[in-house]
């Protein structure tokens, strides 16, 4: 009867028991053990499987983050000597352009001072050339005016009826030619 009457109470207990069995404080040390065990398995799995391939994950972002920024900071430290590099060949290119121009510069100088020589030196022959004529056409008439004035001079005279005779009229006129009087 004992059992009769405790099967009853179990059936009639479990017929009569009505809400969330989780809030059930007959079962409540059984739960607090299973909570317990799931968590330990929770934690266990965790701590050596997913915690850890994320410290790895992690950590390796980490290292790549870090060599990226070394080979950043490198490549910008390359960059720099690059410009540098840059900025010292073109001033040489620039210096070297000047340097060329001013070789032109020189050298244009010194043929154009060689023409001007060449120029002054023709100059100085031509005009030589040309005083050497004008003397030369100077001197012939010189001569033609005197001629010509020994001739007048004689016309004149015997125009007059007198008779000059050549060596008084050439004395004469060599006299007013050479600006005696």
């Amino acid at each position: 009867m004992a059992t009769e009457s405790r099967e009853a109470a179990l059936g009639a207990g479990h017929e009569t028991a009505t809400g969330m069995p989780q809030l059930d404080f007959t079962t409540l040390p059984n739960q607090i053990f299973w909570l317990l065990i799931a968590l330990g398995a929770i934690y266990f799995v965790l701590s050596r499987v997913a915690l850890p391939r994320i410290e790895s994950v992690l950590s390796e972002r980490q290292g790549t983050i870090t060599n990226d920024i070394a080979a950043a900071e490198e490549l910008k430290l390359k960059a720099a000597e690059a410009e540098k590099a840059y900025d010292q060949a073109l001033a040489d290119a620039r210096a070297e352009a000047n340097r060329i121009a001013e070789e032109n510069k020189a050298e244009m100088r010194a043929e154009l001072d060689a023409a001007m020589e060449r120029a002054d030196a023709e100059i100085a022959a031509q005009q030589s050339e040309s005083e050497a004529r004008i003397a030369e056409i100077q001197a012939s008439a010189t001569e033609n005016v005197e001629k010509v004035a020994k001739d007048t001079a004689q016309a004149i005279v015997a125009a007059f009826g007198g008779a000059a005779d050549e060596g008084s009229v050439n004395a004469a006129v060599d006299r007013k030619m050479g600006g005696t009087a």
